[in-house]
């Protein structure tokens, strides 16, 4: 899961937002550096990390990766997951349009920022100001995403070719975000994430 599916599991959850979106740029136990509702959302993150990596279906995602691409096939599915929900977010989440959880969203994180690490900071001041969330509906937006993150890091370079893996298996894995993700929703909502 990227940025989107873990703030939506998170508003489901009634787990803290900054925590879940925190959890990638925090180093080991965040319980003493902390208060308890962050952390807590920073486990969770932590959780549903390890649960998704291991779901059948993202397994066998994994597979359909050429060779070159498939070192870097978890990192690029876990953005693929966000393309999904982004798209289908009137199906997920009916009750709410996508720019009201945004704003939602980030009317709870940004006024955090000054405590947390610069480099959170700087993802924030992309995130919401050029709309990401919303633009990872676009698949062009996809590959552009994983070209910067090529970019930045030159040993994974092979993100930036993992785009046509995606585009390849487009709907067997729209197929498989469906075998899971409403499952992860409604563990969310029963607080067993």
């Amino acid at each position: 899961m990227n940025f989107l599916a873990h703030l939506h599991l998170a508003h489901l959850a009634e787990s803290s937002l900054l925590g879940n979106l925190l959890a990638d740029f925090v180093r080991g136990n965040p319980n003493d550096a902390w208060p308890e509702a962050v952390a807590a959302g920073i486990h969770m993150h932590r959780r549903i990390d390890v649960m998704t990596d291991n779901l059948p279906q993202v397994r066998e995602a994994r597979e359909w990766f050429r060779p070159e691409t498939r070192r870097v096939a978890p990192i690029t599915l876990d953005v693929m997951w966000d393309h999904f929900v982004s798209r289908h977010w009137e199906k997920l989440q009916p009750a709410m349009t996508l720019s009201e959880f945004i704003d939602l969203s980030r009317a709870e994180i940004v006024p955090a920022l000054p405590a947390t690490p610069p480099r959170f900071v700087n993802l924030n001041n992309y995130l919401w100001s050029e709309r990401w969330l919303e633009r990872y509906s676009e698949m062009a937006f996809i590959a552009n995403v994983l070209q910067g993150m090529a970019n930045r890091r030159p040993r994974l370079a092979a993100l930036s070719d993992s785009w046509h893996d995606l585009d390849a298996h487009y709907e067997k894995l729209e197929e498989k975000f469906w075998q899971f993700y409403p499952r992860m929703m409604a563990l969310a909502q029963e607080k067993a994430l």
